[in-house]
């Protein structure tokens, strides 16, 4: 089957909480036993903090979101901030089967990122991981200045894609971005699992065009 007789002609994926994941948190444990916080409350610090959001919009530099967390944390220098950054995603691993899938997936749907993140995400890509073959687009959060779940970002991405929201899926960790997607008019799944995600993505790849 060619690409314009499919239902689905564009599979966005989210990179945070999908392609690459939490599998351990011990270092997290340990970083939160060190500052007399839970998980859950460093956690927050990071994520949901007001520097969290400037930079995921690119309206603040990355090292410095660090260097203002390090200060509430009690730190003296940059460099014990950016330490805390390290140890802070230790335990995150790239899913490489999932990257396996989507290099696949491309020959026959056209596929993108679309992650709330900061600019350092781009070099990441590129540099370290090597996964920027994988997708015909990359759009960042910091990069537009837009976030999820606005739907202004989910238009740039279909743009870019050039393909209308009924032929699109998205994937993604967070109930309120597939939501978002959803409302739109794309198909949505909530990712869980690699497996779960796979068995609801097979059947709508497979479906024909109405």
């Amino acid at each position: 089957m060619n690409q314009t007789s499919r239902a689905i002609r564009a599979v966005i994926f989210d990179y945070g909480g999908v392609l690459m994941r939490t599998e351990s948190h011990v270092s997290r444990e340990q970083l939160g036993k060190r500052f007399g916080l839970t998980v859950l409350e460093l956690s927050r610090l990071v994520f949901e903090s007001e520097e969290s959001q400037l930079v995921q919009l690119g309206r603040m530099a990355p090292d410095e979101r660090w260097e203002r967390i390090g200060r509430q944390l009690g730190l003296q220098t940059r460099e014990e901030a950016l330490a805390v950054r390290r140890e802070m995603f230790a335990g995150d691993e790239l899913d490489q089967q999932l990257v396996a899938y989507i290099r696949d997936l491309r020959r026959h749907v056209k596929t993108a990122l679309l992650s709330n993140a900061t600019v350092r995400l781009v070099s990441t890509l590129r540099d370290e991981l090597h996964i920027e073959d994988c997708f015909d687009t990359v759009v960042i959060s910091a990069q537009v200045g837009l976030m999820k779940p606005d739907p202004a970002i989910y238009r740039l991405v279909l743009d870019r894609l050039d393909v209308t929201p009924q032929h699109a899926v998205f994937i993604d960790d967070m109930p309120e971005n597939v939501s978002a997607a959803v409302a739109l008019g794309m198909h949505g799944i909530r990712f869980t699992t690699r497996q779960a995600l796979l068995q609801e993505l097979e059947p709508l790849l497979q479906a024909p065009e109405a």
